[in-house]
């Protein structure tokens, strides 16, 4: 059996548009670089970047409760920490450097005016060295199994884009669900590089929404409970050595 890496991902910024990598170069016990480095506080959230904390999604502007994240199109330099929010024609909306005060400024008032029905407080951009904004408490990349796709969109009789599960790494190769049995701790190789399980990913209403249209259309952790008797999709994976991922073919 021949796993192949079709993509990967990153999410500079938590809850906005993903950036497609060819190759990445990891380090053990951490994210992707840039991963999650980035989030924008929803009303006041007691995130200390001297002593951060994982914090709960919700703290934060998230798919999970503000779909129209999905409806915007973003870059994020590492250079010069240049964010760039966009329509989906490209037409720029806003952009700031998120190293600056007044970079900041720029994407916090977007956001403030953008999401305005929606905000619980003065939206503020949130960075602490070395921390990720994940869903989990552990530095972990995200893995999604295609042929678990293929199989729920068998079941739906509809296409299911991957970037609805957030992935950082999505495989073929794999048989539908397999992932799912892989023990906590198991040793996993992928290219370069050996990883552990860390747990599966419990899905949440972010999948519901559609990372074309911005519309809640599919129920899926209703439709994963159904059918499997629970809500999962997806795996967690810690990095234990230091290698590169690439792109396969």
């Amino acid at each position: 059996m021949t796993v192949r890496i079709i993509t990967l991902w990153r999410y500079p910024v938590k809850g906005f548009s993903p950036e497609s990598l060819d190759a990445v170069d990891l380090l053990p016990g951490e994210t992707m670089p840039f991963d999650r480095a980035y989030a924008i506080e929803n009303g006041p959230s007691g995130f200390d970047p001297d002593a951060p904390v994982h914090m709960p999604k919700i703290k934060f502007f998230c798919l999970m409760k503000n779909e129209g994240l999905a409806a915007l199109r973003t870059r994020f330099d590492p250079a010069t920490s240049l964010f760039t929010i966009a329509e989906k024609d490209g037409t720029v909306l806003a952009e700031g450097r998120l190293d600056t005060a007044e970079g900041r400024a720029a994407i916090e008032a977007f956001v403030a005016d953008r999401f305005a029905g929606e905000a619980r407080g003065t939206p503020k951009v949130l960075r602490a060295p070395g921390h990720s904004f994940s869903d989990v408490a552990k530095k972990v990349l995200h893995l999604v199994n295609l042929e678990t796709l293929r199989a729920m969109e068998a079941d739906l009789g509809v296409r299911l884009d991957p970037l609805r599960f957030r992935p950082n790494i999505v495989v073929d190769g794999l048989p539908a669900h397999a992932e799912l049995d892989w023990p906590r701790d198991m040793p996993l190789k992928l290219g370069g590089v050996d990883f552990e399980v860390v747990k599966r990913t419990e899905r949440c209403a972010a999948t519901t929404v559609n990372p074309d249209t911005a519309e809640r259309d599919l129920q899926l952790p209703r439709h994963l409970m159904k059918t499997l008797g629970h809500t999962d999709l997806g795996v967690y994976l810690r990095v234990v050595n230091p290698g590169r991922l690439a792109v396969d073919g």
